[in-house]
């Protein structure tokens, strides 16, 4: 790549975004001296994690992304980040593509609001990057790693991405390997057939057949046996399994959400978690806040939960300062906690027109909360 095809740009910073790291160096090092930092993405999903947290003028943006369709996301960037000058590349050439860079459109509040994933409500801003990076992986068949502590919802999100996927007509099958037993994980993953242990008096396919067309979630990755790990790796790489006492293999097309409240690098760093399965699970990671750090969330999803355990009856209003000792509780339990509390609040008030402080009970606290606290 010549330099002479490059020009200096104003402070702001500057990312290149390929999954090769020659190539990224090698863009980098054909730049002249720019007036502000210059920093690199490993692919999509990274390159949209830089521009939400920074302030960036110019995006290199490599064609061939191991994650994302990069005009797809060139759409994206240009919509959500019109400010921003695309520069697409072709890391084959190392030439840019003949395409129109994009240019600053009108400011940022013009921009649209992103609607909620299926079965998921709220419109903090850390929620509206999560709906959008979400469907931007919804139609591909890469695999997904989704994160956060417990009840923030990832099985919400896994069944979101399944339901916008083309794959939505087909099975969803839940896999929660921390609830599987050691010894029959492998059979209840890949099957098993007719006599490969003792009982096994038929053959039967497992939960991976079974998903066959559609999408895999496995929750709990971090808890599948060590073991049993090198064949999750086959089954991603090759799109084969084998029963358990067959040496026939199956193909399989099935498309893997899995999800941990576990941090994976660390148990990959004890010897408990396979790094090369990590790298294969994590190809696009989708992080989810803890309700506390979308707290302007709390009073939408509790009206949510509340409508929602009244059925067909009238809910009762939530007065302000049931509203306001709910924001103020830290939730430790996330959304599945806030639900809990709400349904808890709605039978203490017996048929009540309202929901007070007084009908709040935490059982994380352990006692009931007064109006005067």
């Amino acid at each position: 790549m010549s330099s002479a095809t490059m020009v200096s740009y104003p402070a702001g910073g500057v990312l290149i975004a390929s999954s090769s790291m020659v190539f990224r160096k090698q863009v980098r090092h054909s730049l002249p001296t720019v007036d502000g930092r210059v920093q690199e993405a490993m692919g999509g999903a990274d390159a949209l994690d830089k521009l939400e947290t920074g302030d960036w003028q110019v995006l290199f943006l490599d064609r061939r992304l191991p994650d994302l369709d990069a005009e797809e996301l060139m759409e994206t960037i240009r919509q959500r980040f019109p400010g921003i000058e695309v520069v697409m590349l072709d890391s084959d050439s190392g030439r840019p593509l003949p395409i129109m860079p994009s240019q600053p459109h009108k400011a940022a509040e013009n921009f649209s609001s992103e609607a909620p994933l299926p079965g998921m409500i709220g419109q903090a801003g850390s929620m509206q990057r999560l709906y959008r990076m979400a469907r931007l992986v919804a139609g591909r068949d890469t695999s997904v790693l989704v994160t956060g502590a417990t009840g923030t919802g990832k099985e919400l999100v896994a069944r979101a991405i399944h339901k916008l996927s083309r794959r939505c007509s087909r099975p969803f099958v839940v896999v929660n390997c921390a609830a599987l037993p050691e010894s029959l994980m492998e059979s209840e993953l890949f099957g098993h057939s007719r006599g490969a242990f003792t009982g096994a008096v038929q053959s039967r396919s497992g939960r991976i057949e079974a998903a066959q067309g559609g999408t895999l979630f496995l929750d709990e990755i971090g808890d599948v046996p060590f073991g049993v790990q090198s064949k999750l790796l086959r089954f991603l790489e090759q799109h084969e399994i084998q029963r358990l006492g067959s040496a026939e293999p199956v193909r399989v097309d099935v498309r893997v959400v899995a999800a941990t409240n576990a941090d994976l690098s660390t148990l990959v760093r004890e010897g408990k978690f396979r790094e090369d399965l990590l790298y294969r699970l994590s190809v696009f990671p989708l992080e989810l806040p803890s309700l506390r750090q979308h707290a302007e969330d709390i009073a939408p999803l509790a009206e949510y939960f509340l409508r929602a355990c009244c059925g067909n009856a009238p809910a009762p209003r939530m007065d302000a300062e049931f509203v306001r000792v709910l924001k103020a509780h830290p939730w430790p339990g996330n959304v599945r906690e806030l639900q809990h509390v709400v349904e808890r609040a709605a039978i203490l008030a017996d048929g009540g027109d309202c929901l007070r402080a007084e009908h709040i009970y935490f059982p994380s606290s352990g006692w009931m909360r007064a109006c005067s606290s």
